[in-house]
């Protein structure tokens, strides 16, 4: 049995991590938010320690270190923009680390991480759970067998409406969340070039605080792409626009449906990453990289 900390415990992903963690026959000892709605909690570990202030939880691991109680994985649910913060937390803390997705927000942050595990012997992996999605495996199976050069024309639309309260919280806020492209595209993004390859060339066609758009050119495929927040860019007939998720991905005009398979997706990772098989930074930095090209590039 593992001991786990948990980072960002009041979070809308957390529950999954719990879930997780209990579901892989481990134990959190101690979580950390500095909201304290965390009640979840009850559900899974109500015997975790828990922790508004930063400073009383890292007093709290260091304690259980010096106690004899090892924290083996600490858990980072944290918003986008702390994820390097706390990933060095843990590895300081002499733990490795499971981080949500993004990792990090710029490819820079990956080099000094990679740096850091060197130094303490720790490894940090990263939540990039479509790779475990059935669908998105028999695909990659599917691309990886055929030995033509054939390109594949993908068009891949995600529109996910969100409140109001999306704009004022960090979510909003590029410099927190790394934008659109970054905060609801990276699991797709992450996908495409996991199955086609590395990245060609990029073009943003529209970039703003509700959508982010444009073409991706890998090496084996034309990608086509709209990831957005705001209701009226749900098709036409496609349903309550207050609620509706529309997420399609062709290739070659054929529908990929992986809008199922997915609620166990996490433990399948933890899974993985307690074997010794997760996804470390070297791996996730060309989606990194993708992204703040993304984030920074011109428009056309």
């Amino acid at each position: 049995m593992k001991n786990f900390a948990l980072i960002g415990a009041g979070g809308y992903i957390a529950p999954r991590h719990m879930k997780a963690i209990k579901e892989t026959g481990n134990k959190l000892i101690a979580a950390l938010d500095k909201n304290d709605s965390v009640g979840i909690l009850d559900d899974y570990f109500p015997e975790a320690d828990f922790f508004t202030e930063f400073e009383r939880f890292d007093r709290h691991i260091e304690k259980l270190k010096r106690q004899g109680t090892k924290t083996d994985f600490v858990t980072v649910c944290s918003p986008n923009y702390l994820h390097d913060s706390h990933i060095r937390f843990g590895l300081r803390a002499g733990a490795d680390v499971i981080c949500e997705k993004p990792l990090v927000l710029n490819p820079w942050n990956v080099d000094a991480l990679v740096e850091m595990e060197k130094e303490t012997g720790q490894k940090v992996f990263t939540v990039l759970q479509l790779r475990m999605h059935p669908a998105i495996v028999a695909l990659k199976e599917k691309v990886s067998n055929n030995s033509s050069e054939k390109k594949y024309n993908i068009v891949l639309r995600y529109i996910t409406p969100r409140g109001r309260w999306y704009h004022i919280s960090w979510k909003g806020d590029m410099h927190k969340s790394g934008g659109i492209a970054t905060n609801i595209g990276v699991h797709f993004f992450d996908m495409l070039l996991w199955i086609f390859g590395d990245v060609k060339t990029v073009e943003v066609k529209t970039r703003s605080p509700v959508e982010s758009s444009g073409m991706l050119e890998l090496e084996r495929a034309h990608v086509q792409w709209q990831f957005g927040i705001d209701p009226s860019l749900l098709p036409a007939g496609s349903g309550n626009k207050n609620r509706k998720t529309y997420k399609t991905m062709q290739i070659d005009g054929e529908e990929i449906d992986f809008s199922e398979g997915s609620d166990n997706l996490h433990t399948a990772l933890y899974q993985e990453i307690l074997r010794g098989n997760g996804i470390g930074l070297c791996e996730a930095k060309k989606t990194i990289e993708l992204l703040h090209t993304i984030r920074t590039a011109a428009k056309e």
